[in-house]
């Protein structure tokens, strides 16, 4: 079950995450809130792996081919989906785009049954089609007149990306010759590296004041990457461990620590449909961790 405990934790390192990129992106372009969220990553994701190999030591890892093009796709993968995150982020209707965004566990589902080899439970699929019910309501995608065609074009492309982003990074988890945790470390380790040197390459050439920009929001800059690497070793490590549509729905409960934040320290009341589809998400939370 430790699976589960990994995924708390990244959900809600990552409810943190995105209200620092949210208020990055009124300040930096949508390729330097993308670099944001890797560039300080990398040096916290190779303390980790380096505290990993002095408690539990391994041997060295085998890169293979099939790894190597793992990551490789996982990495650009994760960064077309950040940016596409953020170019929601700056919508009108954000939370529609932001909800079909969150349909990666349904669209993970489908397509590890696919083409991964996922083997989910009928139990299970009930609990991944209840989350997906519970973030529409929640976004308001079901409410009539709240549909903009560029607005659900991007959140199902971010939601795409992010499903197959997860999908791959699994597989290059089993792929290689190490135990858990060892083995969702040097793929968290590798894919920041990949992205963090792709992101700079591709930012040094098209928009260098972006580097700039940075610079002048480092604590926030800061603030993102240190979150956002934790999330990652909260979700890389529970997709080690269970099927990516599972950790995915279980995932959405990110959606009640952003209200419990919202309700507790900005003193907003509750909506209807919000404890609706909170009720959904603790549903939902409930079969997929007992299927």
């Amino acid at each position: 079950m430790a699976w589960i405990f990994f995924t708390l934790l990244a959900a809600f390192m990552q409810s943190g995450r995105n209200a620092l990129q949210s208020r990055l992106s009124a300040e930096v372009s949508t390729s330097g809130v993308t670099l944001a969220r890797f560039v300080f990553a990398s040096p916290i994701a190779f303390l980790y792996l380096s505290g990993l190999y002095i408690f539990s030591p391994q041997i060295f890892p085998e890169f293979s081919s099939a790894f190597l093009t793992y990551i490789l796709v996982a990495s650009c993968l994760q960064i077309i989906a950040t940016a596409l995150m953020v170019v929601l982020f700056k919508q009108k209707n954000f939370s529609v785009g932001a909800g079909l965004a969150k349909s990666e566990a349904l669209v993970a589902g489908v397509i590890g049954m696919l083409f991964f080899g996922s083997q989910l439970s009928v139990l299970g699929w009930v609990g991944i089609l209840v989350g997906t019910l519970a973030v529409f309501v929640l976004s308001g995608v079901l409410k009539k007149g709240s549909f903009s065609f560029s607005t659900v074009i991007i959140g199902l492309a971010c939601g795409a990306s992010f499903a197959m982003t997860s999908l791959y990074i699994r597989e290059a988890s089993l792929a290689l010759n190490l135990p858990f945790p060892h083995n969702a470390a040097w793929v968290l380790l590798l894919v920041l590296c990949i992205q963090t040197v792709l992101l700079t390459i591709y930012i040094a050439y098209t928009e260098p004041r972006t580097f700039g920009q940075l610079k002048l929001h480092k604590k926030l800059t800061v603030a993102t990457s240190f979150t956002s690497c934790i999330g990652s070793i909260g979700w890389f490590s529970a997709m080690s461990l269970q099927y990516v549509a599972y950790v995915k729905t279980l995932g959405q409960i990110e959606v009640l620590f952003t209200i419990l934040l919202s309700t507790l320290w900005l003193k907003q009341r509750v909506r209807a449909h919000e404890f609706a589809g909170l009720l959904l998400i603790s549903l939902a939370a409930v079969l997929v961790m007992w299927q």
